[in-house]
């Protein structure tokens, strides 16, 4: 079974919820792991190529799995090996997947320079939009109305869905690659890593049914390129993965950026460092929190995923059985659909 309880310590008492946890990479295979234990409870073959990306439908019912030019979408709750759907029109490399928060539709990012949206059930491109160079990432703004993707080239770029349009633009740095880009839960932020190992903070504002971005800052997180940005569920934690062997967790605190008019002000303040992730051999490439934010699961090309409790930097679980580097992790462990 990819279910399994799992003792989560958030507020009140202790529940038990069912979790879905899942890795894949260059070794042609998809595992499903009990979270506690670290026992493989199910491996599927991809024999088409390596996985680059792993996304758990919100109600925990499929899993996108992104390889070379497919996206395969497959039971979560059945032994089936076999895909349900395949989603083909890519012609490069898939980098990104998320789900709408129904599932009523995906959206991909790619190589080939697109960024697609794909109608759930029969597998149909609904719409298709150019980055003219290399695409990172994808996220969807909790919204549904808007996507933000990243590309080689150095910009970030939101799509308004109801105008079918790219409403903005932002290239954080001149001919610098975004690498991956996260959104708040809530809408409020979204944050991106670039290959000079920097990330950027905006503020989301909503006029007039319109999304602002407002900078907040921009502050130097690693030597090496930065693989992963994410924002925690609770909007606490940006986790930033990097190919310096490390994850690290940082403080998400705007209060504290506020300038002091005491001190003047020569650079952009950075976000608190809570804390550094050691102990990965090689490149962290994803990570994925836990429901209440207080657990990370890193993925390393060293073969290795890893279970990390925040409050103690330590490793409570580690997940062996690839024999090829890992790349992608999906987490959820919602008590409920979202």
């Amino acid at each position: 079974m990819a279910y399994q309880p799992v003792l989560v310590h958030g507020q009140g008492d202790p529940v038990n919820i069912l979790c879905v946890l899942v890795t894949a990479g260059y070794d042609h295979t998809i595992r499903f792991w009990e979270a506690l234990s670290g026992i493989c409870s199910r491996t599927i073959q991809h024999p088409d190529s390596q996985v680059n990306r792993l996304c758990i439908s919100p109600d925990k019912r499929f899993l996108a799995a992104a390889g070379h030019h497919t996206v395969k979408l497959y039971d979560i709750k059945s032994t089936n090996p076999n895909p349900l759907l395949t989603f083909e029109g890519h012609t490069g490399n898939i980098t990104g997947v998320a789900f709408h928060c129904e599932g009523k539709w995906m959206v991909t990012s790619s190589e080939d320079g697109t960024v697609k949206i794909w109608e759930t059930r029969s597998g149909t491109v609904q719409r298709s939009y150019s980055h003219g160079c290399p695409v990172n990432d994808v996220v969807i703004h909790p919204n549904q109305g808007e996507i933000i993707s990243c590309d080689r080239g150095g910009s970030v770029r939101i799509w308004d869905l109801a105008e079918n349009n790219c409403s903005h633009q932002l290239i954080p740095e001149e001919d610098v690659p975004v690498s991956s880009v996260t959104v708040a839960t809530d809408g409020s932020t979204l944050c991106a890593g670039t290959n000079s190992g920097s990330v950027y903070v905006w503020q989301l504002l909503q006029f007039r049914e319109k999304t602002q971005l407002m900078p907040i800052t921009h502050f130097k997180a690693h030597n090496q390129y930065i693989t992963r940005v994410l924002l925690s569920p609770d909007v606490k934690k940006l986790a930033t993965c990097s190919a310096d062997h490390t994850a690290k967790i940082w403080e998400v605190d705007f209060t504290a950026l506020a300038p002091n008019p005491n001190q003047p002000q020569t650079e952009a303040r950075a976000f608190n460092l809570e804390s550094t992730l050691t102990g990965h051999q090689r490149w962290v490439w994803d990570c994925a929190f836990s429901a209440d934010s207080a657990y990370l699961v890193t993925a390393c090309s060293d073969h290795y995923a890893r279970l990390w409790e925040l409050h103690s930097q330590s490793v409570i679980r580690q997940y062996n059985g690839h024999h090829r580097g890992l790349v992608c992790v999906a987490l959820n462990d919602y008590s409920e659909a979202r």
